[in-house]
């Protein structure tokens, strides 16, 4: 029996539209993928170097992992850096001056810790933590958090002559870094996510820097011995013990002040 040529037709008609509907979807799932992919590298370059964020991107596990609320159990160098004789700045300055100078202070520390691969992951008042070796490992993670951390004192104290230039303010830097395992994870609630950093190690870290003085960096023993694996010698100082709340024992520690390392370079050693 003879198709009616209307019938034949309406095929037609029918699967012509059928392909064009679907290579339209196809373009506009590959456009939503390109603009979800766009999203995902400005957030991560938020808080990561770009190469850093990059290699993220192109690991789907690991992107995912960031993404979801799955913890990520690794062995970091943690870094806390804070100023000192900000209490007095915000003090004697109006807010509209303070913001200007968090700002500066912020964006010359972010810009190091890019610089050597490291990871922002809070920034708050006038504290920053980083994670160096998380949320991708880094075999030389202590090397970094170390070389960053002696740019971050020498660099900060430029910033900190302007300063007193411009506003006849005083400030100062003290860092603290530990080495140990961490918990890198997305913390909050179902409004609002944090990834961030937990831990021992975060919590002796954040120690640390509270207790170093303006142009030092205080360190743990186990970061001390990875430096000493790595064949590197930083001309740090051992200081007594500190005892930290809710542990039994006390924590070795060690401290490289910034003029020792200005010395240093003048006389040719690195």
């Amino acid at each position: 029996m003879p198709v009616d040529e209307s019938l034949k037709t309406r095929i037609e008609e029918l699967v012509r539209a059928g392909t064009v509907r679907r290579k339209l979807a196809a373009a506009q799932l590959e456009a939503e993928i390109r603009r979800r992919e766009e999203v995902l590298r400005r957030t991560f370059r938020r808080y990561l170097s770009p190469r850093l964020a990059d290699k993220i991107l192109e690991n789907a596990q690991l992107r995912d992992t960031l993404l979801s609320t799955q913890d990520l159990r690794a062995h970091a160098v943690v870094l806390f850096a804070d100023l000192r004789g900000f209490t007095t700045i915000s003090e004697r300055l109006e807010p509209g001056q303070v913001v200007p100078l968090l700002n500066e202070y912020f964006s010359l520390l972010t810009e190091i810790t890019f610089r050597h691969d490291g990871t922002v992951f809070h920034m708050a008042g006038d504290c920053l933590m980083l994670g160096f070796g998380v949320p991708l490992e880094q075999s030389d993670s202590p090397d970094r958090a170390v070389r960053a951390a002696q740019e971050m004192l020498v660099s900060f104290k430029g910033l900190a002559h302007s300063w007193k230039e411009r506003y006849d303010v005083d400030a100062g830097l003290g860092i603290g870094i530990n080495e140990g395992d961490v918990v890198a994870g997305n913390i909050g609630s179902s409004t609002y996510m944090s990834y961030t950093l937990i831990g021992d190690t975060v919590n002796v870290a954040a120690r640390l820097c509270q207790r170093a003085r303006a142009g030092e960096m205080l360190f743990s023993r186990s970061l001390k011995q990875s430096l000493d694996a790595l064949g590197l010698d930083i001309g740090a100082t051992a200081l007594p013990p500190m005892q930290v709340q809710g542990r039994s024992g006390s924590i070795d520690i060690f401290c490289v002040p910034v003029e020792e390392r200005s010395e240093e370079r003048r006389g040719g050693k690195e």
